[in-house]
């Protein structure tokens, strides 16, 4: 069994949260999700992604690993943590270890992107995600 998508479930626009430091990164980013019709929130840090979580429900987010103010792994602990599996998660980040990686799949992310990275490659990343069922049951981040 699987579950659709809580943005197709109520009827309404996907709505995306970027968490990325880099507005040279993060920009760009939103003017292709907002050119896609997606409802879009940028948040400069992970404290404040991890605020926002409070009172905004993404159905994806683009997070940043290396970020001041609590990384993007500590972003995604936190998503975890309580229990949000069904925010889908692509994670880019300028590092190339492959520990870093292993360890943000752990942690349940959906796609792992290098910078720089080309536009098309995280629109088709995103629309892919937005569009697949969730599994039943919580998300094994194992």
């Amino acid at each position: 069994m699987s579950t659709q998508p809580a943005w197709k479930q109520q009827n309404r626009v996907p709505r995306i949260l970027i968490v990325d430091d880099d507005i040279e990164i993060a920009a760009p980013v939103r003017f292709a999700m907002e050119n896609l019709g997606y409802e879009v929130v940028h948040m400069p840090d992970g404290q404040a992604g991890i605020s926002k979580l409070e009172s905004y429900s993404p159905d994806l987010m683009v997070l940043d690993m290396m970020m001041p103010r609590q990384s993007g792994f500590l972003v995604l602990e936190h998503l975890r943590k309580t229990q949000r599996d069904q925010i889908r998660v692509i994670m880019v980040t300028g590092n190339e270890g492959e520990r870093h990686q292993a360890y943000a799949r752990m942690l349940g992310v959906d796609e792992y992107l290098h910078k720089p990275f080309s536009m098309d490659e995280l629109v088709g990343h995103v629309k892919r995600l937005l569009d697949e069922p969730f599994a039943d049951g919580p998300r094994d981040a194992t």
